[in-house]
């Protein structure tokens, strides 16, 4: 760009800040200017995209002391405070007499107890807390103590002992926080040079910025100039509103078994473990109910339709059409227990006892559903304590084992997965039962997306008041969105990171 051009194209906050460029230090060129920061900036990127200045803008993060930090740095943490607590009290204390006078809430007790205990420092033996420690070891600062002395630090620069009781805090609420600072530099080039410390006025009568009505109709804009705009330079995006990616996900999915003749289902997250498990013929002893895999409620509920339990519990106890069930006793109490539903399958169940209210020739269709449940897992990378599943079931006495695997294999193609395989498998509640696998054309290898199968006698004949054919199907949903938008961490899909959210495509398939 020529000089005169440049000098034309100037807005006024580059025009501003164009006689201060020879204070090469960004933090004083704010304050000299008087202007916001975001604006200097803005009007620096302006200059770089003219080639007056060449422009580098770094990121770095600092770990900074949180609001709790500020608080544990002054008073110790509370693992300190607690052991501090315990030698007072000669080195043996009641839980329940520390949990109400150390001084600590519910949360920072139990953190520090586990804390204390990991670093061998009490043991617990008999509902009392037992001091462990060597007289040196009390008073010897942890590592995360010595790292709160030290805040702030550069986090790229952090010592493997400083990483080591980052990792330690970090998850504890307000204790550490991470910042990015964004360092800026700049240097003239040598147009830069040329034009740099000189006070440009193009507002003097002759240059207009803006072309207004007003302007316009007083006709005052002949033979003026007007300030040379830049149409190539970048300027900021400008994101739309949009549906959150997971949400498009599941519309697609909604309209993939609408399309299909699938009506939805729909029903709460909290269900009677009645129909979460009893219902599909689920023991009662079965590990998958126990606290380890399930989020049990402190609350019980009856199922009010008794002759529905009777069914079931026949099913338990002494099967249904020749089948001989679990045996022993079915405990009503047991079923009354509510919990966040596991599956969508419950939705099923609740459907097929819907449906023997009708006359026997109107208990059919096709039903769909797709919805959020809950498991106890330990979070990581493909595990998490919620995901979404996507339902459905069959009910026709002419459906068969071939018409399952045909409807499974065309919403996947659907949900872009061509090639899909099937290997027998177990589940309680239905018989035969497959497990659905997707080929990844990426990795090259078969990823397992969930499992399908026929109920079993035990579930529709209690339910549905007959034995006939009921394909069911319920998949995983989380991993068909993982494969298409890219994710490898199941965190990512409910992070609410905004940069994410908006970088993320459309859903088409």
């Amino acid at each position: 760009m020529a000089y005169e051009d440049i000098i034309e194209s100037l807005s006024p906050i580059e025009r501003t800040i164009l006689p201060l460029l020879n204070e090469h230090n960004f933090d004083r060129l704010v304050e000299r200017s008087g202007m916001e920061r975001v604006s200097v900036l803005r009007a620096l990127e302006f200059l770089g995209s003219k080639k007056v200045i060449k422009l580098e803008i770094k990121k770095e993060k600092i770990v900074n002391l949180g609001s709790n930090g500020e608080v544990y740095r002054k008073k110790g943490l509370p693992e300190r405070q607690l052991l501090k607590y315990i030698v007072n009290s000669k080195g043996r204390v009641s839980l329940s007499e520390a949990g109400k006078k150390s001084g600590l809430n519910d949360q920072e007790f139990k953190v520090s107890l586990g804390t204390l205990k990991k670093k061998a420092l009490i043991d617990l033996k008999n509902g009392d807390i037992i001091l462990s420690a060597k007289k040196e070891e009390i008073g010897k600062k942890t590592l995360e103590e010595v790292f709160l002395e030290k805040l702030p630090l550069n986090f790229n620069s952090l010592k493997p002992e400083e990483l080591f009781a980052f990792n330690s805090l970090k998850d504890r609420k307000d204790v550490i926080r991470v910042e990015e600072n964004q360092l800026v530099s700049y240097s003239l080039s040598d147009i830069g040079k040329s034009i740099s410390g000189k006070n440009i006025n193009l507002n003097n009568g002759d240059m207009i910025e803006q072309l207004t009505p007003e302007l316009i109709k007083s006709g005052r804009w002949e033979g003026k100039k007007f300030r040379k705009y830049d149409v190539v330079s970048p300027l900021p995006k400008i994101n739309g509103g949009k549906r959150h990616f997971v949400n498009q996900s599941i519309d697609y999915g909604r309209r993939v078994w609408t399309e299909l003749g699938f009506k939805e289902m729909k029903g709460d997250l909290v269900q009677e473990s009645f129909w979460n498990f009893d219902a599909l013929f689920t023991a009662q002893d079965h590990p998958v109910r126990d606290l380890q895999d399930t989020f049990f409620l402190p609350l019980d509920r009856d199922v009010k339709d008794k002759s529905v339990v009777k069914n079931v519990k026949q099913a338990h106890e002494k099967g249904v059409d020749g089948s001989k069930g679990w045996g022993g006793v079915w405990n009503e109490n047991e079923a009354k227990k509510l919990v966040l539903r596991t599956h969508t399958t419950c939705l099923s169940a609740r459907t097929l006892y819907e449906l023997s209210k009708l006359p026997i020739e109107r208990r059919r269709g096709k039903f769909f559903a797709i919805g959020k449940c809950f498991r106890n897992e330990t979070v990581d990378w493909k595990h998490g304590f919620e995901f979404n599943q996507t339902e459905g079931i069959v009910i026709d006495p002419d459906a068969n084992f071939q018409n399952l695997l045909g409807y499974l294999k065309e919403f996947f193609k659907k949900m872009g997965f061509p090639k899909i395989r099937f290997r027998p498998h177990y589940f309680p509640y239905t018989e035969p039962s497959v497990e659905i696998d997707a080929w990844h054309t990426e990795r090259k290898e078969w990823i397992e997306l969930g499992g399908a199968g026929i109920f079993r006698p035990e579930v529709t004949v209690p339910l549905l008041g007959e034995n006939i054919p009921v394909l069911a199907w319920g998949p995983g949903f989380d991993r068909i969105l993982m494969d298409y938008y890219k994710i490898k961490d199941l965190r990512e899909l409910y992070g609410n990171d905004i940069k994410q959210i908006r970088s993320m495509k459309v859903w088409k398939k």
